[in-house]
């Protein structure tokens, strides 16, 4: 992967603000990664120091792996899950500079 893709991947997912989550395939349009699953890659690889908590599968759950933890730190930030899946349409980010287009633009 291109280190300039890398980076717009990484910027995007630090831009998920606290008490919001954005999908795998929500970066990866936004950051105009191929796919969801590159995101995922840079998040296993280099996300230690970026909200990867905020970051869900396309269906609002956690990865299994982490699905403790990862709805742990997000109550902690005020995003509540029904169970193991978190409301998209109440908790799930878009940017200023998209909304005006609407999610279905985009996504």
């Amino acid at each position: 992967m291109d280190e300039e893709l890398h980076e717009r991947i990484r910027a995007v997912i630090a831009d998920v603000p606290a008490g919001a989550v954005a999908t795998y395939g929500d970066i990866a349009a936004i950051s105009g990664a191929p796919s969801p699953r590159l995101v995922g890659r840079v998040l296993a690889e280099d996300g230690d120091d970026l909200p990867w908590q905020r970051i869900l599968r396309a269906n609002g759950t956690p990865a299994p792996h982490l699905a403790h933890r990862q709805l742990e730190r997000l109550r902690e930030e005020g995003v509540l899950a029904d169970g193991p899946r978190v409301d998209l349409r109440k908790y799930r980010w878009l940017p200023d500079a998209l909304a005006d287009d609407g999610p279905e633009g985009l996504f």
